[in-house]
């Protein structure tokens, strides 16, 4: 499998540090409101590269972290009349709920800044140690100009580079490049003590801090969205190799951005999309599928129509795998046949062509094809009274490589209540009677309660409008 390495810029052949074993971590959101669709494709994109690990047969260990003290989380406390940690605990239990609804796999470890102020302060001390660090009154930060690869992430000469959106300039610092490992107290904040007073932690020491815990000071991938390169990763990297003396991460995978109407998002423009309002649009497993639709490295286009048509294309996988599990149930007894032996072999090849295309630096878009292309050949080879064992068997094709992709998990199964039942049977009688007028005025019947019959060779087959 090769994979797109940010540090390198280009593709590199994937070997994890312990053989048959995956440590992955991902930036997760600071929880001070509901998650953005920008938010959105990392989830998705790398549960989905997660999931494909898992399937190729490797262990993985997933950590993704929740920034739970922050400016922002402190102004909307204010705002709200409320504590910063019932703030953060809000937005964590709305982000699950998002997050289950987007089927976003739960991480092994969900640790939180606030879990880890022991951690995060035993790294600054070895950052100070080590001469990498500096206590400018209850302030500490990280002396970028003594870390010589500085800025190799970002691929941006030291001294070109600006103090980024969460790296407050002052007085204080001996570069304007240098960054906050640890913030002094303010009335009204909380704050932990340290060895350099009442305070709590920077932005970017959280994830070092907790990636050194939970996986170790080397690991072999760490994700995110391509906002988070610089300041954020880049500063990952400078504390995290000054403090263990050892090489941070192995791979760096960042995902491209996402605009709106081919405009960047903002509040300003009006085009600012939580996830939940799309959602109530179009449903979380459309949006899914919309992320899943291109390049993760690609910029990607949200818009009324790309969700429209992601959610009709997710409709016709629906529609094979309802006529699959109803095959299962009315297709013909009996073994497998020769003919379907051979149909089912030919599957393979779009096996194949999925997971080329997920070692490929994981192109979801090609494999999506793979799957319709599957999709077709299956929905040609039931076309003529198959038996329950050859349905059983394509479904289970199906499922393997949409599982992969996290997808058909979003329908419950649906029930008939016993008046739209009775319909149904009666229709039935008058079809064996040839009474063709009374079943098609309870087809009709049928249809205006939103309920939708088509007639096969296996029986009836109904759905929901």
């Amino acid at each position: 499998m090769k994979l797109y390495n940010t540090l390198s810029g280009k593709k590199e052949e994937f070997i994890p540090i312990v053989p048959g074993e995956v440590k992955m971590y991902i930036c997760g959101p600071t929880v001070y409101n509901l998650i953005h669709v920008g938010n959105a494709r990392p989830m998705i994109i790398f549960d989905v590269l997660r999931r494909y690990f898992t399937y190729k047969g490797y262990k993985v260990t997933f950590v993704q972290n929740f920034t739970d003290v922050d400016d922002k989380i402190i102004r909307r406390a204010n705002e709200e009349g409320a504590s910063s940690d019932e703030i953060a605990r809000k937005y964590i239990e709305e982000y699950f709920k998002d997050a289950d609804g987007l089927g976003v796999l739960r991480a092994d470890v969900h640790p939180k800044a606030t879990e880890n102020i022991g951690e995060i302060i035993d790294m600054v001390k070895k950052l100070i140690d080590k001469g990498y660090a500096y206590v400018s009154g209850g302030d500490v930060y990280f002396r970028t100009n003594a870390f010589k690869n500085y800025g190799a992430l970002s691929r941006q000469p030291l001294d070109e580079l600006e103090a980024g959106a969460r790296v407050e300039v002052s007085e204080a610092k001996e570069s304007p490049v240098d960054f906050a490992l640890w913030k002094a107290s303010k009335p009204g904040e909380p704050a932990w003590p340290s060895p350099w007073g009442e305070g709590r932690p920077g932005w970017h020491i959280e994830c070092s801090a907790m990636s050194n815990r939970y996986l170790g000071k080397t690991i072999d991938i760490h994700c995110g969205g391509q906002d988070l390169i610089f300041p954020h990763h880049e500063n990952e990297i400078a504390q995290s190799e000054c403090a263990n003396g050892s090489k941070f991460v192995n791979y760096w995978l960042h995902n491209g951005f996402l605009s709106i109407d081919n405009k960047k998002m903002s509040k300003s423009l009006g085009n600012f999309f939580t996830v939940r309002d799309a959602a109530q649009a179009y449903g979380y497993e459309a949006i899914r599928f919309f992320m899943l639709s291109a390049s993760y490295r690609s910029p990607l286009n949200y818009s009324a129509e790309s969700l429209e048509q992601s959610a009709a294309a997710l409709e016709r996988l629906y529609t094979t795998k309802g006529n699959l599990e109803f095959l299962m149930n009315n297709g013909a007894d009996g073994d497998m046949r020769e003919a379907e032996k051979a149909r089912l072999g030919e599957l393979a090849a779009y096996k194949k062509a999925f997971e080329e295309a997920m070692d490929d630096d994981m192109n979801t878009a090609d494999a999506l094809s793979a799957v319709f292309e599957m999709v077709r050949e299956i929905n040609t080879a039931v076309a003529n009274d198959p038996t329950k064992a050859f349905a059983g068997a394509c479904l289970e094709k199906l499922s393997e490589l949409t599982g992969v992709l996290g997808l058909l998990y979003g329908k419950k199964e649906e029930s008939l209540d016993e008046r739209v039942r009775q319909l149904i049977e009666e229709r039935q009688a008058a079809r064996k009677a040839r009474n063709f007028s009374e079943a098609d005025r309870i087809r009709d019947e049928l249809k205006s309660m939103g309920v939708i019959l088509e007639d096969t060779p296996q029986g009836v087959k109904w759905r929901k409008a």
